[in-house]
């Protein structure tokens, strides 16, 4: 019975070892040397500090003059990510949207006359499935922009042209839609020099 108890206890160790400790480093060195900076999180970094990352979300709704994020369900909280788990049928999830919707309205309605309810991008009112995307589609951005470019009184062709530049294709090249990721907008927004 000893033997079998140190057998296995060599076994585990060995394993431990090799899986719990090998395995990670090899696979950290691995991803480090194929994909750079992408193994590290994509950070994205202004003047000289991480900002962000491209991969999470952020909250910039304090501050009119920039582009807001998708709603999170999750408070944009990158290491508790989450979905509402809500129905189509639930009335919970109506309200909600019926209330981001209000408040979509509310901020970019000065900005866009004549903005309706139906124009309002899905992306504007709905959560994503890990509620920290951090792409908005493009109709949600150009709908943005008048705003942005009020409050930072610049043309909006100049705050379209950033849209433009900050557009991502669809994933390889038919899946889903072109999106805008809002960190690299607004950082790039804040390179703008102002007039």
């Amino acid at each position: 019975m000893r033997r079998d108890i140190r057998t296995a206890a060599a076994a585990l160790l060995i394993l431990t070892i090799l899986l719990g400790f090998g395995y990670s480093l090899a696979l950290t060195g691995i991803s480090q040397v194929l994909f750079g900076d992408r193994a590290d999180g994509s950070r994205v970094t202004d003047e000289g500090r991480v900002a962000g990352s491209k991969l999470i979300g952020q909250d910039f709704s304090d501050d009119d003059s920039y582009f807001q994020s998708r709603p999170s369900a999750s408070g944009y909280a990158g290491d508790a990510t989450a979905f509402s788990n809500l129905g189509p049928n639930s009335r919970r999830l109506a309200r909600q949207l019926s209330a981001r919707a209000d408040a979509y309205l509310k901020l970019e309605g000065p900005y866009n006359a004549g903005l309706t309810r139906a124009e309002i991008p899905p992306d504007a009112v709905m959560t994503s499935a890990s509620g920290v995307d951090p792409m908005i589609s493009v109709a949600n951005a150009r709908i943005q922009a008048n705003r942005v470019a009020a409050v930072r009184e610049m043309p909006v062709a100049e705050v379209d042209a950033l849209i433009d530049e900050h557009t991502t294709g669809r994933g390889l090249g038919f899946l889903g839609e072109p999106g805008v990721n809002v960190l690299e907008l607004n950082l790039a927004l804040d390179g703008v020099e102002p007039r």
